[in-house]
C-alpha cells in the first residue's frame, strides 16, 4: 500500500532532519519548486504519476503529408539530432537492424553492412560499405568479430552482386558470415557456417563463464535447402528422420581467438510437444478485400485455415511449374485455369515441405533475445513466447511456452533489466502490411507483456501505439530496447511506419506512452515498405534504422514523463558494445545524479513525504559544495538520515539504496 504522509506526521521528523543537518554545517532550505514554503510545511509534489498525464490530443501523428526525404514529421518529448540518407549502393534495398561497437554504428541491409562513426552524433560520418548482398544482413559484434545473417538465396560466399541462379550450388551462402573488423576501414572474411536453413536472425551469447568462446543461437526460417548443396540437410519430420531440420536451432561455438573454427556444437529442439497455437481470423479490412479480390477473379487458398490471395511470386511460380510439366516454356490459359484446379492442392505441398502443415506446434523461432547475467532467453518463435534456461549455453532448456489468439507471429522479446518482466512482440502481416489501422483491433500487431513467475510467464497487458496509421503505411510492433532509467522499465520501440515511441511498463499491467515520433507515408498513393526496422539505446542515444531513408539518431528530453535527473542517471550507464536479441545487464555507478533520479521517483509515485524528499535534496545539494572531509562527512550523516526514512516509506529498497549510493559517495 502506498502512504500518503500528512504535513502533521511529518513536522516532527523535519525539526530533527533540520536539527541533524544543522550541526554538519548544512543551512537547509525547505523550499519546494513551486517557491519558498514556511519551515514545517510540506510543499505540493510538482511530478504526476505517468498514469495521471495525458498525451496531446488530437494525436499529431494522424493525417502527416507523405514524401521520401521530404515527408511530414511530428516529434514528442524527444529531440532528433539528426538524420542520415543511406549510401547510393543501399538505396532501394532495405535497411535492417543495428549493433554498435565503441563509437559505430553497425546497420545492416539487403546489400551489406553500413558502418557509421557516431563519435559526434550531430553529424555521422560514413566509414565504410561492405557491398554483401543477402538478406536479411543482421548483424551482431563482439570485440573485433562481427557477425551477419544470411537467408536469402542470393547470398554468395564471395559476397557477389551477381547471386545465385541455380537451385544447387556451392557458391551459395545460407548461414552466418564472420569478418575480422579490427580495421573497420578494411574488414576481413575470415568464416562463414552454413546452417540447413539459413539465418534468418541471431543472437550473439557470451557467456559469463566462457572467456574463451562465444555462442551464435541461429534462426532459420527459410524451407529446408537440398541436401546436394549442404549434406545432412533434411526436409522430413523428426519422426521420421530424427536429423529433420525442422523444429530446431542452431548453436554455434566460436572461439574467440581462433573464429576461422567455429562451428555448431548443437542443435536443440526446444519446440518438443508443443501443440498447434490459437490463431484470429482476419480483421474487416482484409476480409473485406478477400471478398473483392474473390470477385475480381483472384486466386484464393487456404493457409493454416486462413483464406489468403495468392499473387506475387508464389502465383507465378506455381504458374512456371505447371507450363513445364505440361511441356511450355511459357505459362498459358489452359495453365492458368490447371492452376485454379490445383492451387490448394500446391499450396498445402509446399506449406508442409516448410513445417508448417498447421497439425504442429513452431518449428523455428524468428528472434532468440538471450540475458545471459540472468540465466534466461525469450524465444519468439512464430504461434509462441518461449522461455529458456540458457545457463548451459550450449543446451538451452524450455522453461515455459505461451500462446495467445490475438498474437499472429511472435517476433522478438525484451526484458526488463531484473529479468522479472518480459515484452514480447507480433509482428502481424510480417512487416509488410498496414496494421495499424483504425479498423484494426488495438490487440493485434501489439506488444505482450508478461511477468516472469517461477519460471512462468503470466500475461499482464498489451500495448499497442494509439495512433492510427494509413493503409499506405506497414505498421506493427518491431525491435527496441530498454533504456537504463534506473528504477524504471521504460523502453524504446521501431513500429515500422508507425514511427518510434518510448513506454514506461514499470507497472506491467498498465504501459503509458511517454514520447514518440513519425513521419508520413512515401507516397499517398500505394504502400511503399519503410520506417523504423529497429531503435536502440546506446550511451544515450537513441539510434534508429530507417528501413528506406537511413540513419536517425535522436535523445530523450526531460518532460512530465522523466526528469534531466533521471536521463542523466540513464546516461552514466557505458556500453562498449550492443547487440540487437543480446540484452546487458544495466549496473548505474554511483552518482549523484542516480540519487536525484530517485528522489524525482520517491516524489512522482507519493511514496515519500516531501518534506523528507526536500530535506534530502536540499542536504545533497549542500553537500555538493563541500569539499573533502567535510564532503564525506556531510554525505554520511545524510545517508544516516536516509536509512532512518527507510520504514516510513512506501518503497524502503529504494531509500535504501539512496543511503547505500550516499556512503558508497563518501568512500
Amino acid at each position: 500500500m502506498k502512504h500518503h504522509f500528512s504535513t502533521f506526521r511529518s513536522t516532527s521528523f523535519l525539526s530533527l532532519l533540520l536539527l541533524s543537518l544543522s550541526s554538519m554545517g548544512l543551512l537547509i532550505s525547505c523550499a519546494g519548486s513551486s517557491g519558498d514554503q514556511n519551515a514545517g510545511v510540506a510543499p505540493e509534489p510538482q511530478l504526476m504519476p505517468v498514469h495521471q498525464l495525458n498525451a496531446p490530443y488530437p494525436d499529431p501523428r494522424v493525417g502527416l503529408a507523405p514524401g521520401l526525404f521530404d515527408a511530414e514529421e511530428t516529434i514528442w518529448n524527444m529531440r532528433l539530432i539528426s538524420t542520415k540518407p543511406s549510401p547510393r549502393d543501399f538505396i532501394g534495398a532495405f535497411n535492417t537492424d543495428l549493433a554498435f561497437k565503441d563509437n559505430y554504428a553497425i546497420q545492416g541491409n539487403y546489400n551489406g553492412i553500413i558502418i557509421w562513426d557516431i563519435s559526434d552524433p550531430a553529424n555521422p560520418v560514413l566509414v565504410n560499405e561492405i557491398l554483401c548482398p543477402a538478406s536479411q544482413s543482421d548483424v551482431s559484434v563482439y570485440g573485433n568479430l562481427l557477425f551477419v545473417s544470411g537467408e536469402g538465396l542470393e547470398g554468395r560466399l564471395d559476397c557477389g552482386t551477381e547471386g545465385v541462379s541455380e537451385r544447387v550450388s556451392g557458391d551459395r551462402l545460407r548461414g552466418i558470415r564472420i569478418f575480422d573488423i579490427s580495421d573497420v576501414r578494411n574488414p576481413e572474411y575470415v568464416a562463414d557456417v552454413q546452417t540447413c536453413r539459413g539465418s534468418h536472425t541471431h543472437s550473439l551469447l557470451i557467456d559469463p563463464n566462457d572467456d574463451a568462446n562465444i555462442y551464435v543461437y541461429v534462426s532459420g526460417s527459410a524451407p529446408v535447402r537440398p541436401e546436394e548443396e549442404l549434406p545432412g540437410c533434411s526436409a522430413a519430420f523428426p519422426d521420421e528422420d530424427p536429423d529433420s531440420a525442422l523444429f530446431r536451432i542452431e548453436v554455434i561455438k566460436v572461439p574467440v581467438a581462433n573464429p576461422e573454427l567455429a562451428e555448431i556444437v548443437s542443435s536443440p529442439r526446444i519446440f518438443e510437444e508443443l501443440a498447434p497455437p490459437p490463431v484470429h481470423g482476419h480483421a474487416p479490412t482484409e476480409l473485406a478485400q478477400i471478398e473483392e479480390a474473390r470477385a475480381a477473379g483472384a486466386y484464393i487458398a487456404e493457409i493454416n485455415g486462413l483464406e489468403r490471395v495468392i499473387r506475387g511470386g508464389w502465383l507465378n511460380s506455381f504458374l512456371n511449374d505447371i507450363a513445364e510439366e505440361n511441356g511450355r516454356e511459357t505459362p498459358t490459359e489452359a495453365d492458368s485455369l490447371q492452376l485454379r484446379d490445383e492451387l490448394q492442392d500446391r499450396i498445402d505441398a509446399m506449406m508442409a515441405a516448410r513445417g508448417r502443415t498447421g497439425q504442429h506446434g513452431p518449428n523455428q523461432c524468428h528472434d532468440i533475445t538471450l540475458y545471459p547475467e540472468v540465466g534466461l532467453a525469450g524465444g519468439a518463435c512464430e504461434g509462441y513466447g518461449i522461455l529458456l534456461d540458457i545457463t548451459d549455453p550450449v543446451n538451452p532448456v524450455r522453461l515455459d511456452a505461451v500462446a495467445d489468439s490475438n498474437f499472429a507471429y511472435w517476433h522478438s522479446a525484451t526484458f526488463n533489466n531484473d529479468g522479472t518482466v518480459v515484452v514480447f512482440t507480433d509482428e502481424w502481416g510480417g512487416g509488410t502490411q498496414a496494421k495499424c489501422r483504425d479498423t484494426d483491433p488495438m490487440e493485434w500487431g501489439a506488444n505482450a507483456i508478461f511477468t516472469i513467475e517461477d519460471g512462468k510467464m503470466v500475461f499482464q497487458s498489451y500495448f499497442k501505439i494509439p495512433a492510427p496509421q494509413t493503409p499506405q503505411e506497414n505498421c506493427v510492433a518491431h525491435n527496441g530496447s530498454l533504456i537504463p532509467v534506473p528504477g524504471r522499465d521504460i523502453m524504446v520501440q521501431g513500429w515500422y511506419q508507425g514511427g518510434v515511441n518510448i513506454f514506461d511498463f514499470t507497472d506491467p499491467a498498465n504501459p503509458v506512452e511517454m514520447a514518440f515520433h513519425d513521419r508520413g507515408p512515401i507516397t499517398d498513393e500505394r504502400l511503399i515498405v519503410a520506417g523504423s526496422w529497429s531503435i536502440y539505446w546506446y550511451n544515450g542515444l537513441l539510434i534508429n534504422s530507417e528501413i528506406a531513408r537511413g540513419l536517425d539518431i535522436f535523445e530523450m528530453i526531460p518532460s512530465e514523463f522523466i526528469t534531466q535527473n533521471e536521463i542523466d542517471a540513464a546516461n552514466t550507464v557505458e556500453l562498449r558494445y550492443f547487440n540487437p536479441q543480446g540484452q546487458p545487464k544495466f549496473v548505474w555507478p554511483a552518482s549523484k545524479s542516480l540519487i536525484r533520479a530517485y528522489l524525482d521517483q520517491l516524489e512522482r509515485n507519493r511514496e515519500l513525504d516531501m518534506l523528507s524528499i526536500t530535506g534530502l535534496r536540499s542536504g545533497l545539494n549542500q553537500a555538493e559544495q563541500m569539499n573533502g572531509r567535510g564532503q564525506r562527512r556531510a554525505l554520511l550523516n545524510l545517508a544516516t538520515e536516509a536509512e532512518s526514512l527507510s520504514t516510513r516509506s512506501s518503497n524502503g529498497n529504494k531509500v535504501t539504496e539512496i543511503a547505500r549510493i550516499l556512503r558508497e559517495l563518501a568512500g
